[in-house]
């Protein structure tokens, strides 16, 4: 992975947006970034872990405090992150979540944190993922480093690379947990300790089982006396001592025992139920007889009752024999009857219509069909003025409508030609406007254009009246900086030349007895000068500071001036000669003209609107009153062919009226004779029918009543019986036959059992079949009691026995699981206290201290080497993780916090170095381009600081490009490429390269 660009804006220190372009230290390999204590060198390297993360370790927590707190509430808080993987080039844009000032409503408000991400294409940058849980994913993937792993590898962040060293056993193990992802080992150790316990509690619960059968087997012998040779034998309680298989082989022989009784119980059980059916079988014979008994004295009653019966069902079947044969005369009898009845109200009908006619003026005993016909015709004629009667107020309604419709067809004629005549006016009016205002609309552009001139003329002046109040300004300060440029030169001069006249007093303070002269070597010193004046180098180095403090100011002063200068005469050039009151008024016109045209464009539009309403007015018009025309044509049609229909039905419906008042007073006279005409023509008719219907059906009668038994009518209908009536007495003939003739049957069959005639009683067989019953049901009882104490007891056996040859499985299975379990948690037999994920951290820690003591034997020229220890820790704790310093000088190893702050630096960098190289296998062989590591060379004297600088430059072989961050001047001074942070005195920091 490289970084090639960081963007930081409202973000820790830094306020304005600062940029830091990695790429420009490529060729260098190594930079410094420097600054004064607090001015934000390590808020660069937060930054990057921000914008790649979205969290720094230093404020993990407090996510708020990263936006800068020199931000104005409008101001943005922003990262920018732009690296490369060998999967592609990308940019990781993100911002905090921090309050600011709400768009409405006034108060603050929540900004939401940000995130996105681009990736370099031929097309340019291209979004990714926008979302945080998004980028986090594609992130993961992208950079194959946890965050934990980022840091321990990459950013080397102040002091965090001594504390592995320096760690005790349980916070090495957490972090390197966190670098290598062991957890899942503890979970191995979970699950082992989990299946122990599982194992544990399933070899219990199976014992338990056991001895819970076991006693439950022992209680059912004791309470059904199974545990001697006799029923009545007391048992003796099992001894404490006793083993499951002692006791498995009494219940054994006490299940043995319960097989004998269950098999003589049920013995017993079969001889009582032989007995028991012997006696209800006996009980049976006996009630069936008495049944018998019963069921003849009986028969005997009833055949008596039947017989008594006889006479009656005689006179019954006579009664159905006379009703059978009057059946046969009931239809001509009823039908002479009806044709009587029919007669006489025939004859009532005919009286009553002629009575009717008579009432109306009808000739009652002539030709009343031919009356009827000659009137029919007549009423046809008169149907058609009755419909013109009624429809005359309507048809007059509707002259008079279209009068009133032709009068109104007139007026809007008249006044449609009003309105048609004035619109030509109008229009002419309205085309000589629109004309006059579409030509100042014309004008908008170049009136646009000339407002543009003379703002820019406006702006030109201002700005050259600035510049030369600003111009004034700095030649004042351009005077004082050079005056204060030649005194600082001047001071130099004076302090360089004290230095060279105090040479010899500051060379006669160094001189000791019996050591040679720096300058003439002699071993006396007899006259050694004074120094009385002296100047260090510390001063003149101070001095010439200021000295180029004074004249990188003058250049500064003189460059601007100059720039001052150029922008003045261009503004001078652009104002065209004018003055401010000049500029102002010409302004002002052409806003006033612009205004005026804008005005008429939008006049135009409304003008051109109103001439095309005009317009189509106008025709529309035109149009209303051609249809106006065809109207008043077709009310005057319509007026003239209402009046003509109206003339007509007049005369037609007083021709039709005669001498009635209205043609339907006479329809309706005339149509009332005619109904009574046609009323007593059918009562005549059907008086005729009726009289010749009624000598037909009494021949008929009287034919059928002499072929009969019956001597006349009379006779005949005495003898008649409704259908019901016949039904009941032959069911009731037929009903007597039958059940004599049962009865006959049962009582034939009964006598021929000779059965006594004295009652049987039933008592002396129930108690029998009672007591039988008892003794069975007793037997049956003993016998299922028995059968289930045997079937329990061996249930109760075999079920012991099986989970008894159960545990022994069990137990030999909990016994590996538990020593496994132990030896992965660092219990039991593991001396050394050390856990699986212990284990394997020792093997990455074995490979951390190989990496790391290639580099520490060139750092200590020898001296140190690191070791990982397995020594078994003190008061109980984990083993495994530990490390010590083996010291070649006295062959002896030592723990790290015996080293000194120098020595403690060098071996924490190449222990840090060496954790990279593993951490960086384990991701995958991932190549790591970039390297920081902040702080701690202060520690160092310079003999060490030339090995600690040898070894990074070792780093950026390979293309790697190394940033420190350090105060020490030093470094300053051996590494040329630099980023300075330095706070502005305003409280800001902004970032500059060298």
């Amino acid at each position: 992975m490289r970084l090639h660009r960081l963007e930081v804006e409202g973000f820790g220190p830094f306020r304005s947006r600062q940029t830091v372009d990695f790429d420009a230290f490529a060729d260098d390999g190594i930079f410094l970034i420097a600054g004064r204590t607090g001015a934000g060198k390590s808020s660069i390297l937060d930054a990057v872990c921000f914008g790649l993360y979205g969290g720094v370790p230093r404020y993990d927590g407090g996510e708020k405090r990263l936006r800068s707190d020199h931000c104005e509430p409008d101001d943005p808080s922003e990262v920018v992150v732009e690296f490369s993987t060998p999967t592609g080039r990308f940019r990781v844009t993100r911002s905090p979540e921090y309050l600011r000032p709400a768009k409405r409503g006034g108060g603050m408000t929540k900004q939401a944190s940000a995130v996105a991400l681009d990736e370099w294409t031929d097309a340019g940058w291209v979004g990714r993922a926008a979302r945080a849980v998004d980028v986090a994913g594609e992130l993961d993937e992208i950079l194959q480093l946890s965050r934990e792993q980022f840091l321990q590898v990459i950013l080397l962040a102040q002091n965090r690379f001594s504390e592995f060293l320096l760690a005790g056993s349980r916070d090495r193990q957490a972090l390197l947990r966190r670098l290598f992802g062991t957890q899942r080992f503890e979970d191995v150790q979970a699950r082992f300790d989990e299946r122990r316990r599982e194992a544990e509690q399933a070899l219990g619960t199976r014992l338990a089982t056991v001895e819970a059968r076991v006693d439950e087997a022992e209680r059912l012998v004791a309470a059904d006396g199974l545990s001697g040779d006799g029923d009545d034998t007391e048992p003796e309680a099992p001894h404490m001592s006793s083993s499951i298989d002692e006791r498995l082989g009494a219940l054994r022989r006490a299940k043995a025992r319960a097989d004998y009784r269950a098999e003589r119980r049920a013995s017993e059980r079969i001889d009582a139920e032989k007995r028991s059916a012997a006696a209800d079988e006996a009980l049976a014979a006996t009630r069936e007889e008495q049944r018998a008994q019963r069921e003849r004295d009986r028969a005997r009653a009833a055949l008596e009752r039947l017989d008594s019966e006889v006479p009656v069902i005689e006179e019954a079947r006579a009664e159905l024999t006379a009703a059978r044969a009057a059946e046969a005369l009931r239809s001509t009898i009823a039908a002479a009857a009806r044709a009587s009845t029919a007669l006489a109200s025939a004859s009532r009908d005919e009286q009553s219509a002629r009575a009717a006619g008579e009432a109306l003026g009808l000739a009652v005993d002539g030709d009343l069909d031919a009356w009827t016909a000659e009137r029919t015709r007549e009423i046809g004629a008169w149907q058609r003025a009755r419909e013109f009667e009624e429809a005359a107020p309507a048809l007059d309604a509707e002259v008079r409508s279209a009068e009133a419709a032709v009068d109104a067809a007139t007026l809007r004629i008249e006044a449609a030609d009003t309105k048609r005549a004035a619109l030509p006016d109008e229009i002419a009016a309205l085309t000589t406007r629109r004309d006059e205002t579409r030509r100042l609309a014309d004008r908008v552009d170049d009136r646009q254009a000339a407002l543009v001139a003379a703002d820019a003329r406006r702006e030109a002046v201002r700005e050259a009246e600035r510049l030369r109040a600003a111009e004034s300004a700095l030649d004042l300060e351009l005077t004082q900086a050079t005056a204060l440029h030649a005194a600082a030169q001047s001071a130099l001069s004076q302090l360089r030349q004290r230095r060279t006249d105090g040479m010899a007093g500051e060379l006669a303070s160094t001189l000791r007895q019996e050591h040679p002269c720096p300058v003439c070597g002699s071993l006396d010193h007899p006259a050694p000068a004074t120094h009385s004046d002296p100047v260090s180098l510390e001063d003149i180095a101070l001095a010439e500071e200021a000295r180029d403090a004074a004249a990188q100011k003058e250049r500064q002063l003189a460059s601007t001036s100059a720039t001052l200068r150029a922008e003045s005469a261009a503004a001078t050039a652009r104002a065209d000669g004018r003055d401010i009151e000049q500029a102002e008024s010409e302004y002002a016109d052409a806003a006033a003209a612009l205004s005026i045209s804008r005005a008429a464009v939008e006049d135009l539009t409304a003008l051109d609107i109103q001439l095309g309403e005009l317009v189509a007015r106008a025709e529309r018009l035109d149009a209303e009153r051609e249809e106006e025309a065809r109207a008043l044509a077709e009310a005057r049609e319509q007026h003239a062919l209402l009046r003509q229909r109206s003339a007509e039905a007049h005369e037609l419906i007083v021709e039709a009226r005669g001498g009635f008042d209205t043609v339907a007073a006479r329809l309706a006279d005339t149509e009332s004779r005619i109904a009574a005409a046609h009323a007593l023509i059918q009562a005549l008719t059907e008086r005729t029918r009726r009289a010749e219907a009624l000598v037909e059906a009494e021949t008929e009668r009287d034919a059928a009543l002499a072929e009969s038994v019956f001597d006349d009518v009379a006779a005949a209908e005495g003898a008649l019986r409704s259908m019901a009536e016949q039904e009941a007495l032959d069911a009731r003939i037929a009903r007597h036959a039958v059940q004599r003739e049962k009865e006959r049957a049962v009582l034939f069959d009964l006598e021929l059992r000779t059965l006594p005639e004295e009652p049987i009683d039933l008592e002396p067989a129930e108690q029998a079949s009672a007591v039988s019953r008892s003794a069975w049901t007793a037997a049956v009882d003993e016998a299922a009691r028995a059968a289930g104490t045997a079937e329990r007891l061996g249930g109760l056996i075999e079920s012991a026995s099986t989970e008894h040859a159960r545990t022994a499985e069990d137990a030999a299975e909990f016994e590996v699981l538990q020593n496994l379990a132990d030896t992965i948690a660092g219990r039991g037999a593991n001396t050394r206290k050390m856990t699986l994920e212990t284990f394997v951290l020792a093997a990455e820690l074995e490979e951390i201290v190989e990496a790391a003591n290639r580099r520490l034997h060139d750092m200590s020229t020898g001296r140190y080497q690191l070791q990982h220890s397995d020594a078994l820790a003190a008061r109980g704790a984990a083993s495994g993780l530990g490390i010590v310093v083996s010291d070649a000088f006295t062959g002896q190893t030592r723990p790290p916090q015996s080293l000194s702050g120098g020595e403690t630096f060098l071996t924490s960098l190449a222990l840090a170095l060496g954790l990279a190289e593993v951490v960086t296998a384990r991701a995958g062989g991932i190549r790591l381009d970039t390297l920081f590591i902040d702080e701690g060379f202060g520690s160092l004297d310079g003999d060490t600081l030339d090995v600690a600088m040898r070894t990074l430059d070792e780093l950026r072989q390979g293309g790697r490009t190394v940033g420190i961050i350090s105060h020490v001047e030093a470094m300053q001074e051996q590494i040329p490429a630099q980023l300075t942070v330095r706070a502005l005195p305003n409280g800001p920091s902004i970032i500059e390269a060298r």
